[in-house]
């Protein structure tokens, strides 16, 4: 599907009509908190629901508790294999390029300054990690597996933002859509696959084909989950880029919110990189995966490191040449990419659970196998003229 600005303005005014109907439910019936303390209890997948949950989430429970039907579980299971290839590179481009690409749009920066959670970046940066985690475990929609709720407390919280800030007029909705809008979730849904790719082709980080196709699959599998109108998706990864351009084109630019949003980000992965000689390379490598004009926008500061991370492909290409040429070093690499994945996660989190709990307030200071051999390696789609 090729999208224009009339279709993108249609996409504007969409929520999701089944998270927010049970959200409306709940909080007219004063259920919220009883829901919140019960939920605490429904983690995993095929655990029975508890005593006293409230009807109307036991039925948006019952029917989200599956993935959809069309689900290719041959490209699931390449994804995930992608994913422990590369998964300390996927964890880097979800840290310092998918984040501030969400703050370079300065509606969706308002709208994440608008929760609580949001004061706090550690917390996004451990839910969006371990939600990842979750997805790419080999029984991810297996009984005993965390995905699938997670998932539906996602979709529960997001409708709850949208409550909030409808309810409370707290949203020019005229102006700028339904909060968290169908156009929202497409475009995040973009940050969170085209441009972990993009990310990855620019460190230099060699993918297939078929890799980076199946990565971008299992965010659709992802999206439809989280209540994305996969009629409206782009299908492949050109009209992804068609879609992203559009959608960065009619929306970047510089906000006080995302400034200060990047600001907390960096200020917190400054706190996990040990001492402080190497706090600068935070700023350097999120300014070379967004670009100087974005990083600008961000207020992302420049250092003497900006020049030392353009080596950064060079030495992941010696690393990757290590890797092809010996088993036990790809195994021995693979580890190391485990092992600090599971380290960062751990210290965001501090060894916790995160528990996604719906909002009953905002902040009142709101302002508006193994994977194929990396030959035919992947090239990102060009870049597209807008419409």
């Amino acid at each position: 599907m090729i999208h224009t600005e009339t279709s993108m303005n249609a996409l504007r005014q969409a929520g999701d009509e089944l998270a927010d109907a049970t959200v409306a439910t709940l909080f007219e019936r004063g259920e919220v908190g009883k829901f919140n303390t019960l939920m605490r209890y429904v983690s995993t997948v095929g655990a029975p629901l508890p005593e006293g949950l409230p009807d109307v989430a036991r039925e948006y429970l019952h029917a989200t508790s599956a993935p959809p039907a069309w689900v290719d579980w041959v490209e699931m299971e390449k994804a995930r294999l992608f994913f422990v290839d590369n998964n300390v590179h996927i964890s880097t481009a979800l840290s310092f390029a998918s984040m501030p690409a969400c703050y370079v749009v300065p509606h969706v920066a308002k709208l994440l300054s608008a929760t609580h959670g949001l004061k706090y970046p550690s917390k996004r940066m451990a839910e969006t990690g371990q939600f990842t985690v979750y997805l790419m475990q080999p029984d991810a929609f297996e009984a005993g597996s965390r995905f699938i709720p997670a998932a539906q407390k996602v979709r529960l919280l997001h409708a709850s933002i949208r409550h909030h800030l409808r309810r409370e007029n707290r949203w020019d909705t005229e102006m700028l859509g339904v909060p968290i809008c169908q156009e929202d979730m497409i475009g995040g849904q973009m940050f969170f696959s085209l441009l972990v790719l993009d990310s990855l082709h620019r460190l230099g980080i060699h993918m297939s084909t078929e890799g980076a196709d199946a990565y971008y699959y299992a965010w659709r599998v992802v999206g439809a989950m989280l209540g994305v109108d996969q009629d409206a998706v782009p299908q492949s990864l050109d009209e992804a880029r068609q879609f992203l351009d559009l959608y960065m084109i009619r929306h970047m630019g510089p906000s006080e919110e995302g400034a200060h949003l990047t600001r907390q980000l960096i200020d917190l992965y400054e706190e996990v990189v040990p001492g402080t000689l190497f706090d600068p390379i935070v700023s350097a490598l999120i300014r070379y995966l967004v670009g100087d004009t974005c990083a600008d926008w961000l207020e992302v500061p420049s250092t003497r490191w900006d020049t030392v991370v353009k080596a950064v492909p060079r030495l992941l290409g010696v690393l990757e040449t290590i890797e092809d040429r010996s088993p036990f070093g790809a195994w021995a690499l693979d580890r190391l990419g485990h092992l600090t994945t599971i380290f960062e996660l751990s210290t965001l989190t501090r060894g916790r659970v995160m528990h996604y709990a719906i909002p009953e307030h905002l902040k009142k200071d709101y302002g508006i196998s193994s994977m194929p051999p990396r030959t035919h390696r992947w090239t990102p789609p060009a870049a597209t003229v807008s419409r």
